[in-house]
């Protein structure tokens, strides 16, 4: 079983480079949104709906202050999304204005979701203790957008959970995509990799115990109880779960489920048909 363990470790430590690399992903609708740990590399998505939004950051020592607008490459998209940056509430005379409006934009890949943006004016020092706001409009109150605050990108297991919950829905709200393009990154690619590894390790562990302690029972200690239009059921059952999941919110479960289809229609064999003492393979 140690080989089949070390599958996901391979898979989680190929995937560590593209998840370091990333920012931490957040969607937000708040007019206010309190940005905590400001150093952490963090990408806020929103759209603007009549009023500029604000990002207040409260630092009680010195820290970097990074700041980059953002929007994304989508038809209809206006390149107009601009923001100032407050301290401690003097708005007459701001750090530093981020203006859209007149900003040569850069297109440019970004490889973790895999999409297309376009980049705007950034701020980039290092900031007093103090109160911050970053304040975001556009000519109409009306764009999309992603601000960027913060460089130091860090992703560990949490949040790399929290990205797997929001990237689909990134791709569907602020990007217009269907949530099954995100299969293309080596991110949701290696996800699937997982959630269908562990399905087989479960499989292979569920067999094993049942074979172990089943002795009185001939049927359940069978290495095949399925027949072949049982495999193909299966495998079907199996391919729609996983396009269900890939096409909505990609749940864990639903993943598992369809690695674990795909496991008994791989191995002519059945969880449940074997807890129940159940065949329908042909007997030798």
């Amino acid at each position: 079983m140690k080989k089949y363990l070390f599958l996901p470790v391979c898979a989680l430590a190929f995937l560590l480079p593209v998840v370091a690399s990333a920012h931490q992903p957040r969607i937000t609708t708040d007019a206010v949104t309190i940005v905590t740990d400001p150093e952490t590399s963090k990408a806020y998505y929103a759209q603007l709906s009549g009023e500029p939004q604000v990002y207040r950051i409260s630092a009680t020592k010195p820290f970097a202050l990074y700041v980059n607008v953002l929007v994304p490459d989508i038809a209809g998209q206006k390149k107009d999304v601009s923001a100032v940056i407050i301290k401690d509430g003097d708005a007459e005379h701001p750090l530093a204005v981020l203006d859209g409006t007149t900003f040569a934009w850069t297109r440019f890949w970004e490889e973790f979701g895999r999409n297309w943006y376009w980049e705007g004016p950034e701020y980039k020092a290092t900031a007093e203790a103090g109160e911050y706001e970053v304040r975001v409009w556009s000519s109409n109150n009306d764009s999309k957008y992603s601000l960027a605050i913060g460089e130091a990108e860090l992703f560990d297991a949490k949040e790399s959970v929290n990205a797997l919950h929001l990237i689909p829905q990134i791709k569907k709200d602020f990007f217009n995509e269907s949530p099954i393009s995100f299969l293309l990154s080596p991110f949701g690619f290696g996800y699937v990799f997982v959630m269908f590894v562990l399905a087989g390790v479960f499989g292979f562990l569920y067999r094993f115990l049942l074979k172990k302690f089943a002795r009185t029972s001939p049927t359940r200690r069978l290495s095949k109880n399925i027949s072949t239009s049982d495999r193909l059921l299966r495998a079907g059952f199996g391919l729609g779960l996983f396009l269900l999941a890939i096409a909505t919110s990609w749940s864990p479960f639903l993943l598992f489920a369809a690695g674990f289809c795909f496991f008994e229609a791989a191995f002519s064999w059945c969880g449940l048909y074997a807890a129940m003492g159940k065949s329908t393979c042909p007997m030798p």
